[in-house]
C-alpha cells in the first residue's frame, strides 16, 4: 500500500474530497489545504458543455479581477513615438517598436503581456510564430491590439486577464494568490463565472457550466457547488 505523506494526511483532515462546497466556503479551504513555503496561485477550472472544436463554439473572452491577480506583470507596449509617454505614464514597463521587434526575434520574451496598436501590425505581425506559442501574440479580442494604449496597460496592471476555452472544454484561468482573503478570491471567481455566463455561445446545448473547481499550484482541486453562486 503506498504511504501517504504527513502533508496529504494534513490535507485530508482539512476537507472532503467528495463534497462540494460554497464559492466561499471553497476559497478557504484551498486556503487551508495550500503547505507551500511561496505565495501560491489561486486556479480556477469550469468545465464547459461546449464543443470547441465548432467555431461557434468557442469561447474566448476578457474579464477584470476587482482584486487582480497578485501578480507584477510586466508589460511591453509596441507602439508609435507619439504614443510611448503615454504608455510609460500608465505603468508599462517597456516601451518602443523596432529595437524591442529586433529583440523578440533574437529570442527575448521575459515579458508576460504585450500591448500594440492598429497602425503597427504589419510590423508585430512577423512575430507570430515567436509569440503564438508562447500566448503573447496582441489580439483585438484580448483588448491587446488597441488604439488606446494607455488605457490597456492600467487595465493589464488593475487586473484584467484573457481566457480561453481549451480543446477538452475547459476554461483555466488564476483568480489570484494563497494571501489573498477568501472573499477576495470568491469575487475574483464570481467575476469569471459571470462574464462566461455572458459570452455562452447561443449554439451551446445541454447544461453550459459543468463543474467548477479550485485549486492552488500544489493542492488538490475543491469541488465547488454550483446552487451556491
Amino acid at each position: 500500500m503506498a504511504r501517504i505523506s504527513k502533508n496529504r494526511k494534513a490535507v485530508l483532515a482539512k476537507y472532503d474530497p467528495s463534497k462540494e462546497y460554497s464559492l466561499l466556503d471553497a476559497a478557504g479551504v484551498v486556503k487551508e489545504i495550500t503547505f507551500t513555503k511561496f505565495d501560491a496561485s489561486v486556479d480556477i477550472d469550469v468545465r464547459l458543455g461546449v464543443d470547441p472544436r465548432k467555431a461557434d463554439q468557442m469561447v474566448r473572452g476578457v474579464v477584470t479581477l476587482p482584486h487582480g491577480t497578485g501578480k507584477d506583470v510586466r508589460v511591453l507596449v509596441l507602439c508609435t513615438p507619439d504614443k510611448e509617454q503615454e504608455a510609460k505614464d500608465a505603468g508599462a514597463d517597456y516601451v518602443g517598436l523596432d529595437e524591442y521587434i529586433q529583440k523578440i526575434e533574437k529570442g527575448w520574451t521575459d515579458i508576460d503581456v504585450i500591448i500594440t496598436m492598429p497602425a503597427v501590425m504589419a510590423k508585430v505581425g512577423r512575430l507570430g510564430r515567436i509569440l503564438g506559442p508562447r500566448n503573447l501574440m496582441p489580439n483585438p479580442k484580448a483588448g491587446t491590439v488597441t488604439p488606446d494604449v494607455a488605457k490597456a496597460v492600467k487595465e493589464v496592471k488593475a487586473g484584467k486577464i484573457d481566457f480561453k476555452v481549451d480543446k477538452t472544454g475547459i476554461i483555466h484561468t488564476s483568480i489570484g494568490k494563497v494571501s489573498f482573503g477568501p472573499d477576495q478570491l470568491a469575487a475574483n471567481a464570481s467575476e469569471v463565472i459571470a462574464t462566461l455566463n455572458r459570452l455562452k455561445p447561443s449554439s451551446a446545448k445541454g447544461t453550459y457550466i459543468r463543474s467548477i473547481t479550485l485549486s492552488s499550484t500544489m493542492s488538490p482541486g475543491v469541488v465547488v457547488d454550483k446552487s451556491s453562486i
